[in-house]
């Protein structure tokens, strides 16, 4: 079957495509299968790791790419195989499209509910199908892939605010409600940027006692504040910091992806059998630590990526329920070179989106 649509976007042709040189093509998607669902784009978050990709700084980008994984539109085209969605609903895809979904038990990720931890996942771009095809993100007018990670979104929440929580929203959440996180649990979430915002609202939400803002400096104390923050902690302008506020925090999650952070200080915050959280993925090591610094307290140290298929779908009930909005910026899908760079230099607050305008008639 021909669509009577065609796929172009913004594609990074090299690592100078990070400077806002990505260059809008037409380019091949993955053969249409009746697993899969086609969405005509109305709307991407940008992601941090859109720019770590454009620039190859996790590791060399499989050039041309079309990055993007906070889609959010309409579904086209679907398959006879796909559940759930119909042609015209309104929906989103993550920063997961596919996963062997084995649920016999010999994929214990996918039996267990962690798609995101499959060793067989395919991310939304910059990464490889099954059948040998490149995936391609949301940059984009029309997206494809398995409809087995095509979130409905609920009418409570507007598109352009529900296009960042499907990979941003669900990245800071899922360490807090895997974690414990809720009344009576004091946490603490370092790093006020895309990823902290949504860490903030997500502890709010689940009704956490003390939400503790950390953040190098002052500056964004405020917007912490109304974002649901209890407490602030300005780790540049405080003198002894760590010291001052040990032993207070249950969880702690860290969104930064600086390799420069103060590790050994953050777990100085942690309670006994406190857990530590890194989500932000830093392109170098992160520096050294003292190990009685996990041994005395029975402090762990972990790691969370992005979030499940259910997961993402438990969020957004949720975020419906509690009203949680994304603090976005909207910039048009014209403009997605001058709004990577903006991103990169940190003047998002706290999400860019871009809008496929064209789309929205």
């Amino acid at each position: 079957m021909s669509t009577d649509y065609k796929f172009q976007g913004w594609l990074g042709l090299d690592a100078e495509s990070a400077k806002g040189k990505m260059v809008w093509k037409e380019y091949e998607p993955k053969e249409f299968e009746e697993t899969d669902v086609d969405i005509k784009i109305t709307h991407c978050g940008i992601c941090g790791s859109d720019i770590h990709t454009l620039r190859s700084g996790w590791a060399p980008s499989d050039f041309p790419v079309c990055v993007g994984h906070e889609i959010v539109g309409h579904a086209v085209r679907v398959g006879d195989k796909v559940k759930g969605i119909k042609v015209g609903d309104r929906v989103g895809v993550g920063a997961q499209s596919g996963a062997c979904m084995n649920q016999k038990g010999d994929c214990e990720a996918c039996a267990d509910g962690l798609q995101q931890h499959c060793p067989h996942m395919v991310q939304t771009f910059n990464h490889k199908w099954p059948s040998g095809a490149k995936s391609y993100g949301g940059y984009a007018d029309y997206w494809r892939g398995s409809g087995d990670f095509v979130i409905p979104i609920p009418d409570g929440i507007p598109s352009d605010e529900a296009a960042p929580m499907l990979c941003g929203g669900v990245t800071a959440f899922s360490p807090l409600t895997q974690n414990g996180a809720g009344p009576g649990k004091k946490v603490g979430i370092i790093g006020i940027g895309g990823l902290g915002h949504f860490g903030i609202m997500g502890a709010k939400a689940l009704g956490c006692t003390e939400i503790i803002a950390i953040s190098r400096s002052s500056t964004k104390k405020e917007d912490a504040l109304k974002m649901g923050a209890t407490g602030f902690i300005a780790t540049d302008e405080e003198e002894d910091w760590a010291t001052k506020h040990a032993g207070t925090l249950d969880i702690v999650v860290s969104t930064v992806s600086s390799p420069k952070m103060p590790l050994q200080q953050y777990l100085q915050l942690l309670k006994l059998k406190g857990k530590f959280v890194q989500v932000g993925a830093p392109e170098d090591v992160v520096p050294p630590i003292n190990m009685f610094s996990l041994i005395f307290k029975r402090v762990s140290i972990g790691g969370s990526l992005i979030g499940s298929p259910q997961e993402i779908k438990d969020m957004l009930k949720l975020f419906v329920e509690k009203d949680v909005h994304t603090w976005n910026v909207n910039v048009p899908m014209s403009d997605a070179n001058k709004a990577i760079v903006d991103m990169d230099a940190g003047k998002a607050r706290y999400r860019y989106v871009l809008v496929n305008e064209k789309h929205l008639k």
